[in-house]
């Protein structure tokens, strides 16, 4: 089938059972090859004549790739080429990003991530993900169901209340969850058609994102207490009836309070996992239990006294 992900890794002739020809195919960021579909590919698909006649291989793509990525000295500008040629060829797009991981992460993630969401609205250009808002509560599944894809192993969601360092976000933060997807298929190899970044709209205390009138997200207060505590538990029970419950439901960049509450009411019946709680605490603790074993010869960790600067979730959790 076109657009499966073993073609990441090889630019040999494969037969298509998408429904989908011409330049509907050739438009489609998942299937496309760019240059490099081969002519037989070309006049079995029906685009034949609509690409030049040059067949290039994929090593020369990649090539030009860097070529063009290195063209630009902004981060921001390096981020927006990334992104156009995940829509415009996802295949290249990933093999790049497996070829030039040390390059690659600074600019899909952090650092960059975070100028990125403060810019989300100027930026926003192509469709990425599912925005579920407080306007969709009670028809939380039919917007889950518009989704494209109905194999999703992996959900990355936020409600943008405390992206990074950086506060409230809103709608902006949808940054993130398409971000930590990125890494998910760079560095754990999942296909990206099991993947489902979503942004979860609840409103914002962003007074400057309130009087933005291009802002990208509800522009109302949040909702709090056991009205939130609903959209969530509607979400979650969506979640599982549109795919599965074994679905994994990674919650990122929620408030504290909420990240602790949510985690811990729905930890016994939904795959749930909040990286800034258990994620960066499990890498923490393992450095601890290593620099304990060098500087100590493995005497009990308890033994020691730790200072953590902050009170994030990975601080409070530690």
């Amino acid at each position: 089938m076109a657009g499966e992900y073993n073609t990441i890794l090889s630019d040999e002739l494969y037969v298509s059972t998408v429904l989908i020809r011409g330049s509907d195919y050739l438009r489609n960021g998942r299937y496309s090859k760019g240059l490099a579909f081969k002519i037989e590919e070309r006049q079995a698909f029906g685009f034949h004549g609509m690409l030049p006649p040059k067949v290039y291989s994929q090593k020369l793509q990649l090539e030009l790739c860097l070529m063009n990525f290195e063209r630009y000295t902004k981060d921001l500008d390096k981020y927006e080429y990334l992104i156009t040629l995940l829509q415009s060829n996802e295949t290249l797009f990933y093999k790049f990003a497996f070829d030039n991981i040390e390059t690659v992460l600074p600019i899909l993630y952090t650092p960059t991530v975070g100028l990125v969401c403060q810019m989300y609205t100027s930026m926003y250009k192509y469709p990425a993900g599912l925005y579920i808002t407080v306007k969709d509560r009670g028809n939380i599944y039919k917007v889950l169901q518009n989704w494209p894809e109905s194999d999703v192993k992996a959900i990355v969601v936020t409600d943008g209340e405390r992206i990074l360092g950086l506060g409230d976000l809103g709608a902006q933060g949808m940054g993130i969850p398409v971000g930590k997807l990125m890494l998910y298929t760079i560095l754990g190899r999942l296909n990206p058609q099991y993947c489902l970044p979503i942004t979860l709209d609840v409103g914002t205390n962003n007074q400057k994102l309130l009087d933005d009138p291009y802002y990208i997200g509800i522009r109302e207060k949040r909702i709090v207490g056991e009205e939130y505590n609903e959209f969530i538990e509607e979400f979650l029970s969506a979640v599982i009836r549109s795919f599965s419950r074994k679905t994994l439901i990674q919650f990122e960049d929620f408030s504290t309070v909420n990240a602790f509450q949510i985690l811990e009411k729905y930890k016994h019946d939904y795959c749930v996992f909040n990286d800034d709680i258990q994620g960066t605490a499990s890498v923490v603790l393992s450095g601890l239990i290593t620099a304990n074993k060098v500087t100590t010869g493995g005497h009990q960790l308890s033994n020691n006294t730790f200072l953590f600067i902050g009170s994030g979730s990975v601080s409070i959790f530690m």
